[in-house]
């Protein structure tokens, strides 16, 4: 009987090695698997690249990961510090300001593109996003029909810890409204997706239609109860 369900999360991160190259879901506070980040935490793995929208939202997951020293690279749209709004969340500029961490900065839209590329088995593409900036210097760029583009080239993950409000013991999994956001496309460019979610319902209780991620695309999944409404 297939069944892709997890008893804890610490089993489910068990194996996220060294120098692993990590996909995490989430926008802002939407869809974040903090849980899955603190275990991963408490795992031990080091040297870990870390594709984000953000560099850390507060004191509590990535945060931590970034403070403890154990991500070596991030690659993200927006590397946060902190503000009035997130007066904890300055572990990011402090490691980089201390040159302990590395930054790939990369527009929102293309990094959605390149992880949809991977998981599609897609090469690499050109966008006009980011021609002439201090973003395309090194790669290459081309100029069809008056408009510059810059060639980006597909980006996959070891691994993806993805958020999602049902799934069930296949893998199939829906999203609560904002949630959403990465999720998909991350499970698709992972070799092994990690999904936390708030309920795992029995088999054939979600309606077809309404699965946004196929389980083909998730390797694991772990029930974690929601406490709040983000």
């Amino acid at each position: 009987m297939l069944n892709k369900t997890f008893a804890d999360l610490e089993t489910a991160v068990a194996d996220v090695h060294d120098g692993a190259t990590i996909l995490i879901g989430g926008f802002g506070a939407s869809g974040v698997p903090t849980e899955l980040i603190c275990a991963l935490l408490d795992q031990g793995a080091r040297d870990l690249t870390i594709v984000n929208n953000n560099a850390g939202n507060g004191p509590i997951g990535l945060s931590q990961l970034i403070e403890a020293e154990r991500v070596s690279k991030m690659i993200c749209s927006f590397a946060r510090s902190s503000n009035k709004l997130q007066p904890n969340a300055s572990a990011f500029a402090d490691a980089y300001r201390a040159k302990r961490i590395a930054l790939e900065c990369v527009p929102q839209g293309t990094m959605a593109e390149r992880m949809r590329a991977a998981g599609s088995g897609l090469g690499p593409f050109y966008t006009p996003t980011s021609y002439g900036t201090a973003l395309a210097e090194g790669k290459e760029v081309r100029v069809e029909d008056g408009v510059g583009y810059v060639l980006e080239h597909p980006l996959k993950g070891d691994f993806a810890f993805i958020k999602a409000q049902y799934g069930d013991r296949w893998g199939n999994l829906t999203y609560r409204y904002a949630g959403r956001n990465f999720g998909p496309i991350m499970a698709m460019a992972a070799t092994t997706t990690i999904a936390q979610v708030d309920s795992i319902l029995p088999l054939g209780e979600l309606p077809p239609e309404q699965i946004v991620t196929p389980g083909i695309f998730v390797k694991r999944i772990i029930e974690v109860k929601r406490d709040h409404h983000v």
